[in-house]
């Protein structure tokens, strides 16, 4: 099967699949203690006051007041961000929006999202959130405490975004049963376990999320922080063995429970396609897919495909429960 898009990568992006054999990428195997291991975190979680500070910046765009804002986490990690409040009428819904490996420096202003408080946090280690001896740098960060499933970073970002509505709750405790999540990338993958274990989250988007199908995840060549975990195996396979399946996403979609609404690609360097699908194909609730031709890769019609994929997501997001 030919590549969908000319490309300078010494392997195929798209790893010869179609649309066909991508909806039928089935998840990880589940270890023993996966569901108990991922409500302790929650439990975890929970137990944290958020102590929310904000500092409105005195900005307004697109109808947003901006504010800096921070908040207590796991493991006393103070996580930074901003929080996009409306400039008029009441907020009656809350939204967590987590990024990317490739950080964020501002928040994203051009959401058009009625009555809707929306917190941009920073996961720990990068950006407001830059701690040490946390790397900022996607190759080190997704290594960090990888020896130990129980302190391993992406355990403690998934509890900074459950903390993260937690800290909504505190200042607006009428968003109660209309929380959603919208996460990309690293954040998409998170967010798929914040959600799967958080009844909180009433509805979420997953764009091109990462963390699906280990065995998948590990096969497939790539870049990024996939390919410094791939790298890392070849040395210590035994504490890849040990930790990861317990951060497989696709093993995690099956616990999710709330309308969801997904993004995925068929071809994309950074996050295998078929580790996408496989996520969403483990997803056993209500769900859309809006296909993607492409991720983490500029192509033509990707302009029209985001605003597109926009329009879906403000519609999907401003039903209020």
């Amino acid at each position: 099967m030919l590549t969908i898009f000319q490309h300078e990568f010494d392997f195929d992006p798209s790893y010869g699949y179609d649309n066909k054999q991508l909806l039928t990428v089935e998840p990880g195997q589940e270890p023993q203690g996966f569901t108990e291991f991922w409500q302790r975190k929650y439990q975890q979680a929970l137990t944290i006051k958020p102590f929310l500070s904000i500092q409105d910046t005195g900005r307004i765009e697109n109808s947003w007041r901006i504010f800096d804002c921070y908040y207590d986490s796991a493991e006393g990690i103070r996580i930074g961000g901003w929080l996009l409040l409306p400039s008029t009428g009441q907020v009656e819904k809350a939204l967590v929006w987590a990024h990317g490996y490739g950080g964020i420096e501002s928040p994203d202003s051009s959401w058009i999202l009625k009555n809707t408080a929306l917190l941009i946090p920073c996961m720990r280690g990068i950006g407001r959130s830059a701690r040490a001896p946390i790397s900022s740098e996607s190759k080190w960060h997704v290594l960090h405490d990888i020896q130990d499933k129980d302190k391993y970073i992406l355990g403690g970002c998934v509890q900074d975004i459950w903390c993260g509505v937690s800290a909504l709750l505190s200042l607006f405790p009428q968003t109660s049963g209309n929380i959603g999540f919208c996460g990309s990338s690293f954040g998409g993958g998170l967010g798929v376990f914040a959600s799967a274990f958080d009844s909180r989250i009433k509805r979420a988007h997953f764009h091109v999320p990462t963390f699906g199908n280990l065995k998948v995840r590990m096969a497939l060549p790539c870049i990024g922080s996939t390919q410094s975990v791939r790298d890392f195996a070849v040395k210590h396979a035994d504490i890849v063995a040990e930790t990861l399946p317990f951060f497989d996403a696709s093993v995690a979609a099956r616990y999710l429970l709330q309308p969801t609404h997904w993004a995925l690609a068929r071809f994309d360097p950074f996050v295998a396609p078929p580790g996408q699908y496989s996520v969403y194909n483990a997803c056993r609730g209500h769900k859309q897919l809006y296909s993607l031709d492409a991720g983490h890769f500029v192509y033509i019609g990707q302009g029209k495909q985001k605003r597109e994929l926009r329009r879906n997501l403000e519609q999907f997001f401003n039903v209020r429960v």
